[in-house]
């Protein structure tokens, strides 16, 4: 029964690959040291994680946001509303956070409604936004090198990503578990052992497949779209990634079902250059807005409330 759908959704993907979705290796290359160098490169997979920060700690917000409109002279801000729009990065093909809408054409989802709310402070219009369509291994590396303003496309925030991007405070907490099919007796990671185990190529659900002590066989694809099709065409076992991303994987397929208990804490935040603290602190003073005046409520409710009520935001927490 796998197969049914695979052919339609393989259609789905040429089309996104025709449209840009592409990408490099994720882990950014060593460099001598310089104000432009790129930091240390993230753990390899299998090694063990980099503990030496707490990663959900942001920046300070600013203690009044500008009006729309009036960014301050010199700040990154205004030289975004100087140039007119604000460019997003994130991917199409994560139903749910960052799809393309075969209908209108469109990129949507709750990633980004996250980027248009930076826009609607910036200029008062959600709608001066330029998404551009970056592979999932290039997250980083596209916050890194300024070629879009900031990347919300399912970054987990951890101490290897600090140290080449900042990020705003957490917007979304998910938690790593495991796709089967739908008659699988299969209770999640620790039942994988030997058995074919999809991620996407840069992400870290691929390290946790390596580092999984069940031992399963990791297979990485360049997004989890294709992760999609692989398991359908019965080329691997299950898919493993967080449960946010899970959930727009099953939406597509009424033969698979998402199982196990989280794997992981999977703290998402915006990733933006170090080199623009002042912008990581604007936007972190819209989050905090968001979270009080309920915008992030209402976006949860438009774009995951068939998962359940709107919990509560992610907590705040900021450096220092």
């Amino acid at each position: 029964m796998r197969t049914r759908v695979a052919a339609a959704v393989a259609a789905v993907l040429s089309v996104l690959a025709a449209a840009g979705c592409s990408g490099d290796s994720s882990p950014l290359p060593r460099q001598a040291a310089g104000p432009s160098a790129a930091a240390t490169a993230p753990a390899g997979p299998g090694t063990a994680p980099d503990t030496s920060c707490n990663p959900r700690a942001s920046l300070p917000p600013l203690k009044t946001l500008p009006e729309p409109g009036k960014m301050p002279p010199g700040s990154y801000m205004r030289a975004i509303q100087d140039r007119g729009r604000l460019v997003l990065g994130t991917g199409q093909d994560l139903l749910l956070f960052s799809s393309r809408n075969p209908i209108t054409g469109q990129i949507e989802g709750f990633d980004v409604d996250m980027g248009r709310q930076i826009a609607q402070a910036i200029f008062g219009n959600p709608d001066k936004i330029q998404i551009k369509v970056i592979g999932y291994d290039k997250r980083i590396s596209s916050a890194h090198d300024g070629s879009v303003d900031l990347v919300a496309n399912t970054v987990t925030a951890n101490c290897a990503r600090w140290k080449d991007v900042d990020f705003s405070s957490i917007y979304y907490d998910a938690g790593k578990k495991v796709l089967v099919s739908s008659t699988s007796t299969l209770r999640g990671m620790d039942d994988l052992g030997g058995k074919k185990v999809c991620a996407a190529r840069g992400s870290t659900s691929y390290d946790g497949i390596v580092a999984a002590k069940s031992k399963p066989i990791p297979v990485a694809r360049p997004t989890f779209g294709e992760c999609l099709v692989a398991f359908q065409q019965n080329e691997v076992d299950a898919i493993s990634t967080d449960d946010a991303i899970l959930a727009g994987l099953a939406a597509q397929d009424p033969f698979v079902k998402v199982v196990g208990p989280p794997l992981s804490a999977e703290p998402y935040g915006m990733a933006i250059s170090k080199e623009h603290p002042e912008f990581t602190a604007f936007v972190n003073a819209v989050l905090a807005k968001n979270r009080a005046n309920g915008t992030w409520k209402r976006t949860y409710e438009r774009w995951l409330g068939d998962l359940g009520p709107a919990p509560k935001p992610p907590v705040a927490e900021y450096k220092g």
